[in-house]
């Protein structure tokens, strides 16, 4: 298969270039992807400034290989309409360095890559693998992406697909694989980090409000160490309102 390889932590990021590494070995590749770290972009893209791309070599790929100076958003597009003049079979996004689980997928340039591939009608995967106190295992989830990818590529080159995966870290195996629903919203929360001159306060992020995990989500299997699987589609509407709110109109 012809694939697109893009993700938000840059061109250089050891995720993205572990996981073309496991695909070059019997797909065809080509990889595009910022020039630098741009997490939690979400589905931005850039109006207000021209988009620089350059052609990067990377050590030990064989692919060919391009920085956008731009959003995870902007690599797709720029990857389907100028650099690539061929079908795209599929759209591969990460290997993220840290999970996409729970609501954090609305804040994901990993998940917003996938997205904006599914936009395109050519379906899609975000792979994103745990970090924990520095310890992240990119291989293993190259390898599950792998995988899934040979086990359902017949499905998704006839449907619009996009699936959500995370791999945990563990030091023993992985359980098994869960297809399930994703968990519920994880608060950030701000500290003062310094007051400015002018009386401003400063803001720095400083952790996460956790509440209790639900059962059957993401981030519940993921805690028990299970590699998880959700579909996303990109259409917000919420059919099941749409006759009563025409009723109030």
């Amino acid at each position: 298969m012809r694939l697109l390889l893009v993700n938000d932590d840059g061109i250089h990021a050891e995720g993205i270039q572990v996981l073309a590494k496991e695909l070059e070995k019997d797909h065809e590749l080509i990889i595009v992807a910022p020039d630098e770290q741009k997490s939690a972009q979400s589905q931005a893209i850039t109006i207000s400034k021209p988009l620089i791309v350059k052609e990067v070599r990377l050590k030990g790929l064989k692919s060919k290989a391009y920085s956008v100076s731009g959003t995870p958003a902007d690599c797709v597009r720029v990857a389907l309409d100028k650099l690539i003049d061929k079908d795209v079979d599929m759209v591969l996004s990460g290997i993220n360095m840290g999970l996409n689980a729970g609501m954090d997928i609305m804040y994901s340039g990993t998940v917003s890559a996938a997205i904006e591939a599914n936009m395109y009608k050519i379906p899609s995967m975000a792979l994103s693998a745990e970090y924990i106190n520095g310890k992240i295992d990119y291989d293993v989830a190259a390898k599950y992406g792998r995988y899934i990818l040979e086990k359902s590529k017949d499905d998704f080159i006839k449907n619009n697909i996009i699936l959500n995966i995370n791999t945990p870290y563990l030091e023993e195996d992985i359980k098994g694989i869960k297809v399930c629903k994703i968990g519920g919203v994880i608060y950030d929360y701000y500290f003062i980090e310094d007051q400015g001159d002018n009386g401003d306060k400063i803001l720095k992020l400083k952790g996460r409000r956790d509440k209790e995990i639900e059962e059957d989500t993401d981030r519940f299997y993921l805690s028990q160490g299970y590699v998880t699987i959700t579909p996303l589609h990109y259409d917000f509407t919420n059919f099941n309102l749409l006759q009563k709110v025409e009723s109030w109109i």
